[in-house]
């Protein structure tokens, strides 16, 4: 018996007495603890040929023993057994260990068989030599990870910190920071937060044992953009990577691996572009020599022999396409397993189906060997694995274990079959895609991203909102309310299989949470009701009771009613910001029970709450509201995917006309043109369409703008002529021509915000466009030259909206920090901050002026509509507040008399509110 063999069979026998240890767990149990299937664990300890590393530790986990001891004793019987038979190295799951990697990305502990680009190595080793700041950018597939890992990090002298991003990026470097230092990660994360420079002073701290400059490697960076969510989060670690590298003490060198499709992005971030400016090494693709190096020497170098004609061939399929290097590696490692003998040949790599079907081949071979269940399963999988592109390609998600039903047999087996095709990876803390190229070369994941890309965001954002809620001890504070919970619950009832147990756990509560605040407001409105009609019965008594009783009992009534009085003018009072109709009868009702001061005083106070007439029809949140110049039709833009027209002729009877239907998405946004024929409608289909409304009752067919990417956002037009313009999710404003609406001409872009754009308005002179960003700025652009001419920046969370004063000297915008706020823009290249508008005690949505200036309307989600006198912007008092929506009110906009207010709220109704004189 060879040495090998005595090593591995005493391997195995290690790995049985381990799981005796453990309790005697069966190999089922075994397989839902490791996610691999029990036949791959019971073949691992049967010691007939050794398993993959991958395996190895998942099995040892299970078991609950120590993975790095384990990975030692392999890597030992690995060595022995490529020493004992050229034509027997070990394999992966089958015995060898493959020379290629397949979709997986190159590590350090790879470089021996990392070949083709020994001169971008060298070049990118002189440039970190001279420079502190560098960034690798590459097409997705072109080989940037395997470049850093295999290639520059073995030849770095100094210490290495590696790190990909993920969705808390400066919490990942404190803890590969803490790990390096061993130190708590907690503590670094708080000095991280504090200051930019202290990532540097964590750095230096690696270096003090005389070592060279810490090398931090920052892999698929473009994470920063598409997982991370906290826009605060985001800008401290690109702040605090700048920082660590700037400055004569700096012992920091930083390396950024990016997409190339993610550069604008980057660009956007002013520290980080300039930072970029000189720094920046491109990935180019291969040149034919090396390719030929590639494909060749691992198997080589490995003792295996590959056909000249795989090469020839292999080299002609690859030459000149774009982000080719995993499904080359992927089409190798497959052709690797379809040898003859100790040869590659072009017979077996035909067979895998190339380059070009290679890994939709082997993603079909996969999943067509699981059962109903399972394919449900592993497609959930690799949709919640997939993060959804923005304007960008969509990349991959790394997922924690608890976002899966990890303990289910059936996905702890679709875990096990793709981890072992390599085509999702897996350990201790999550479960990732290999490689982008699966998402771009299996045509099945692909329609299952197209199918319904509104629903997969929405099972994002609900994924999300059930981590934060178990993150703060299930407060019920963070369940889904109205409208979100509406958006969700009917997505679910569509994909119920979808849910993990823990997000329907979540669901689950939202629901107990809102059937029992209904409840209760159901239980109030009911007694107030009965109050009602008890008044009305004590009423008839109390009359009669005047008319027949004696005057000795005439004293004792007048008190009984007006203790009853006072109650009932209390419940009025306070159902006055719910229900201002019911309150009004409840006032009234007291006021004739004891005709006294205070209840007539109670009396004049409901009725002198503006009276609203509520419009009715749409299904989901109104989010928008416009009227014609002329105040005679209104439009509602709606999340039921459609804006509808309105006869407000008669304000107190609206008439409902058109509806412009056609988006397949939520309508976020719609304005009228200032000659009242065409209206234009913004969704997050991510179109924007112009109508023709001059019928309103019978609109013509939307003409839709293809330019956007992602989200539209907000639409708005002069007043000056037949000029829009749009927003979209990339923050980029665009300008149109709509003199003829059936042909929109573009007429250029308005670039500057670095996040979406909720909201725009132009002065009334339609010399002057404002834009409003989650970017947290208001800005100022001039619509002749197509320029920025200035930023009022002060809000310190989300701006959602936008609105010039008559005269176009004030700003009002509308932010999340729940302040609204005016700005003198009389020189609109420097917006000065007048005054900051409170009295909203939640986020307030949207601001709007009377057609003189002298009042302006702001509305929040405290459900409630707020007017305000702006005659000195300085000094704005409130003047009114209009409660009566039953959810967030998004929207406000006065007739040009301002004698009404038409607004829109989350309730799924519209209002025109009758304003005091």
């Amino acid at each position: 018996m060879d040495p090998g063999d005595d090593l591995l069979t005493e391997f195995a026998a290690d790995l049985r007495r381990l799981r005796e240890s453990a309790g005697n767990p069966t190999y089922r149990e075994l397989g839902r603890r490791a996610h691999y299937s029990a036949g791959t664990l019971s073949d691992a300890a049967g010691g007939r040929k050794l398993p993959s590393l991958a395996v190895t530790l998942a099995y040892v986990r299970a078991c609950g023993g120590e993975p790095g001891e384990w990975e030692e004793r392999w890597h030992v019987v690995a060595e022995e057994s490529r020493r004992d038979g050229a034509d027997s190295p070990p394999e992966s799951d089958s015995g060898e260990i493959p020379p290629y990697v397949g979709l997986s990305a190159f590590t350090s502990a790879d470089a021996r068989r990392f070949f083709g680009r020994d001169k971008l190595i060298e070049k990118l080793d002189a440039r970190l030599t001279r420079q502190r700041f560098l960034a690798v950018l590459g097409a997705s597939g072109s080989g940037k990870s395997s470049l850093l890992r295999a290639g520059l990090l073995p030849a770095v002298k100094g210490p290495v910190v590696l790190l990909t991003p993920g969705a808390r990026p400066l919490q990942e470097c404190a803890v590969r920071f803490a790990a390096a230092l061993g130190v708590p990660a907690g503590a670094l994360l708080d000095d991280f937060a504090a200051h930019p420079r202290n990532l540097g002073l964590a750095a230096r701290q690696l270096t003090d044992d005389g070592a060279g400059d810490v090398v931090l490697v920052v892999d698929q960076f473009e994470e920063v953009f598409t997982l991370c969510q906290d826009d605060d989060e985001r800008a401290r670690f690109l702040d605090a990577l700048v920082a660590a590298t700037t400055g004569t003490e700096s012992r920091t060198r930083v390396v950024l691996g990016i997409r190339t499709d993610f550069y604008t992005h980057c660009a956007r971030h002013a520290v980080l572009a300039e930072a970029m400016q000189d720094a920046q090494v491109l990935v180019g693709p291969m040149t034919t020599e090396e390719l030929r190096q590639a494909i060749s020497r691992p198997a080589v170098d490995a003792g295996y022999r590959v056909e000249n004609a795989l090469v020839s061939r292999l080299v002609a399929d690859a030459t000149g396409r774009p982000g080719v290097l995993p499904l080359l590696s992927h089409a190798l490692l497959e052709t690797w397993r379809r040898r003859r003998g100790t040869t590659l040949t072009l017979a077996g790599y035909e067979s895998t189906g190339g380059i070009e079907r290679a890994i939709a081949q082997t993603s079909e071979g996969t999943f067509g060997k699981f059962s109903g269940r399972q394919q449900r399963l592993a497609r959930q999988i690799f949709l919640r694995m997939t993060a959804l592109g923005e304007g960008t390609e969509d990349t991959k998600r790394r997922i924690g274990r608890a976002e899966l039903d990890t303990d289910d047999e059936d996905t702890a087996v679709v875990l096990g079959e793709l981890a072992a095709a390599r085509l999702v990876a897996l350990d201790d803390t999550g479960i990732e895609i290999t490689h982008e190229a699966l998402i771009r070369g299996w045509p099945r994941l692909r329609e299952w991203l197209t199918q319904d890309r509104e629903g997969l965001r929405v099972h994002r954002q609900l994924t999300e909102a059930t981590g934060a809620w178990e993150s703060v001890g299930e407060d019920p504070g963070w369940l889904y309310r109205g409208t979100r919970l509406a958006i969700a619950r009917e997505w679910a009832a569509r994909q119920d299989s979808a849910l993990s147990r823990r997000e329907r756990r979540f669901l689950d509560a939202s629901l107990a949470v809102e059937h029992a605040e209904q409840e209760r407001d159901r239980r109030r409105t009911r007694r107030l009701r009965q109050l009602v009609a008890l008044l009305a019965v004590l009423l008839v008594f109390a009359v009669g009771a005047t008319v027949y009783a004696v005057r000795a009992e005439s004293t004792a009534t007048e008190q009984r009613n007006s203790a009853l009085a006072q109650k009932v003018a209390g419940q009025a009072l306070a159902m006055r910001a719910t229900n201002p109709a019911l309150a009004a009868q409840l006032a009234l009702a007291a006021y004739r029970l004891d005709p006294g001061a205070d209840e007539r005083s109670s009396v004049l106070g409901m009725f002198a709450t503006p009276y609203s007439t509520r419009l009715t029809g749409h299904t989901g949140r109104v989010n928008t509201i416009a009227l014609r110049p002329d105040g005679r039709v209104m439009a509602t833009a709606s999340w039921d995917n459609t804006a509808r027209l309105w006869d407000v002729a008669d304000p107190h009877h609206p008439v409902p006309l058109g509806t412009l239907g056609g988006h397949t998405a939520n309508v976020n946004n719609v304005a009228f043109a200032a000659d009242g024929r065409t209206a234009a409608t913004a969704s997050f289909d991510g179109t924007v369409r112009v109508w023709d409304v001059s019928d309103p009752a019978r609109p013509g067919p939307g003409t839709v703008l293809e330019r956007h990417e992602g989200k539209s956002y907000a639409v708005a037009f002069s007043s000056a002529g037949p000029l829009l313009a749009t927003a979209d999710v990339t923050g980029t404003l665009r300008l149109y021509d709509t003199a003829d609406p059936a042909r929109p001409r573009p007429l250029g872009e308005l670039t500057g915000h670095t996040s979406y754009v909720n909201n725009l308005a132009f002065s009334a002179d339609g010399r002057l466009l404002a834009s409003a960003s989650a970017d947290k700025t208001a800005r100022v652009w001039d619509v002749a030259s197509r320029t920025q001419l200035g930023v009022a920046a002060g809000h310190t969370d989300v701006v959602h909206s936008v609105a010039f004063s008559p005269d176009g000297h004030t700003l009002a915008t509308a932010s999340q920090d729940q302040t609204a706020r005016l700005w003198d823009v009389t020189d609109p290249a420097r917006p000065a901050q007048l005054a900051s508008l409170t009295a909203h005690k939640a986020i307030v949505r949207s601001v709007a002026f009377t057609a003189d200036g002298r009042t302006l309307a702001t509305t929040g989600f405290d459900r409630t509509a707020r007017l305000w006198d702006v005659v000195d912007p300085k000094q704005p008092r409130e003047r009114l507040s209009l409660p009566g929506h039953i959810g967030a009110v998004g929207s406000a906009v006065f007739t040009r008399d301002g004698r009404t207010l038409a607004t829109a709220s989350d309730d799924q109704t519209a209002r025109l509110w009758d304003l005091p004189g």
